[in-house]
C-alpha cells in the first residue's frame, strides 16, 4: 500500500473513516477540518486508498515550531497490518522536509489502544497538560 495526499474527492470517505474509528466529537465538524487542513498551507491530509476507497488517514500540519498529527485512522478489518505505522512514517517524513525537528500528537487519556500503538513507535508522554478555550 502507498501513501498519498488526498484531495477534496476523498472528503467524504476520510471523514466517514474518523466518525468510525470514533475520533470525532459532536462539537468539531470533521469536514471543516479536512477543509481547513486542505487550504492551509502548512498541513496536509495522507492516505492510502485501495480500490478508490480511503482505508486510512493521518492529518498532518506545523505551527511553525512543531509539527502534529490529528486523525490517524486505519479501517477496522485492515488494522493490525502495518497501515498505521506506514502512515504515521510518513507523517514524520512530511514534518522532517518541513524543517521541524520534533512531532507530537494528542491521546485521549481512555484510549489505551492507541496510547500503546504510539509507545510501540517511540513516543512518549510529554508530561504536559493540554488546555483550550472556545472561541
Amino acid at each position: 500500500m502507498e501513501v498519498c495526499e488526498l484531495t477534496a474527492d476523498h472528503r467524504t470517505m476520510a471523514c466517514d473513516l474518523w466518525r468510525d474509528a470514533s475520533l470525532t466529537r459532536p462539537w468539531n465538524s470533521p469536514e471543516e477540518d479536512f477543509d481547513r487542513a486542505l487550504a492551509g498551507p502548512t498541513s496536509v491530509i495522507l492516505g492510502v486508498v485501495s480500490d478508490g476507497v480511503v482505508v486510512a488517514t493521518a492529518m498532518v500540519g506545523h505551527d511553525g515550531h512543531r509539527g502534529w498529527v490529528y486523525y490517524l485512522a486505519v479501517t477496522g478489518s485492515l488494522q493490525r497490518q502495518g497501515i498505521g505505522s506506514l502512515l504515521m512514517s510518513s507523517a514524520e517524513d512530511w514534518v522532517r522536509r518541513a524543517g521541524l525537528p520534533k512531532i507530537q500528537l494528542m491521546v485521549r487519556g481512555e484510549n489505551a489502544e492507541a496510547l500503546e500503538f504510539y509507545r510501540r513507535l517511540g513516543y512518549e508522554d510529554a508530561g504536559v497538560t493540554t488546555m483550550g478555550r472556545w472561541l
